[in-house]
């Protein structure tokens, strides 16, 4: 028995340290966003956005509602600074509009697992998320005259 206590502990310590890690590198991340280039923001926003969308999951599961919430608002803030700067750009569009889709779709598998009380602000965040996408599917082919 104190041998598993040992490895359970070992695990856990591990498990903290790696989050604080990812938490940390987050955090550098979003530190470099004021002084990149144009070019390298689409990249850099949507590797921010895709972190807080893991880290969102993470915290719904271990019941830290309000962290999650602020996780959610970072992936669509972030998101949102990635589609400006592709379509200001013109860098990166595709890719940009990718990323979106597949964090759409992380966050659409989260909500189902959420109580309903705590669907709407993720459901939201889908939302602007899909908008977003109709943003760069325009800057890829031109919006259609009517």
């Amino acid at each position: 028995m104190g041998r598993s206590v040992i490895i359970f502990a070992a695990l856990l310590s591990t498990t903290s340290a790696t989050f604080a890690w990812k938490e940390t590198d987050v955090e550098q991340l979003k530190g470099r966003v004021q002084s990149a280039r144009v070019e390298e923001l689409p990249s850099l926003c949507t590797q921010i956005a895709r972190k807080q969308a893991e880290a969102a999951d993470n915290f719904y599961k271990e019941g830290k509602e309000n962290e999650a919430r602020a996780a959610v608002d970072d992936v669509v803030n972030y998101s949102d600074k990635a589609r400006d700067a592709a379509i200001r750009s013109g860098k990166k569009v595709k890719d940009t509009e990718i990323a979106l889709r597949k964090m759409a779709e992380k966050l659409r598998n989260l909500k189902r697992t959420l109580a309903f009380e705590d669907q709407a602000p993720v459901q939201s965040a889908i939302d602007r998320l899909e908008q977003m996408r109709t943003d760069l599917f325009d800057r890829m082919f031109g919006k259609k005259q009517k």
